[in-house]
């Protein structure tokens, strides 16, 4: 298996609840931390959006590991962001058998 090529910056982030001054809770992103990444696109799909189909893709995006429980290990509640362009976090799992990576299978939202 080839080393991956860490070539791109993205911020994990991770969702807080924030008082909204009314008695009610917001939900808003905070940055954990910058991680060197790989990003590779994987099959695109169809699915139905609000009155019109909208294209989905999967991405296949590798960090060096972090120990569980670090705040630098990704988990599937958090995020990715590269800019505008948001990687939601689907499931994380070890790339190869020394655990040097992780390996995030992720889909782009669009932006709020």
């Amino acid at each position: 298996m080839r080393p991956p090529v860490l070539n791109r910056r993205l911020v994990l982030e991770t969702q807080l609840q924030d008082a909204d001054g009314a008695g009610g809770h917001l939900a808003v992103w905070h940055g954990l931390g910058t991680l060197w990444a790989e990003v590779l696109a994987g099959l695109g799909r169809e699915r139905e959006g609000p009155g019109v189909p909208m294209g989905r893709v999967a991405y296949r995006i590798t960090v060096p590991a972090a120990p569980p429980g670090s705040l630098a290990r990704p988990r599937p509640d958090q995020r990715f962001r590269e800019g505008d362009r948001i990687f939601a976090i689907l499931a994380v799992a070890e790339r190869d058998a020394r655990g040097a990576y992780l390996t995030c299978f992720c889909e782009e939202e669009e932006p709020a």
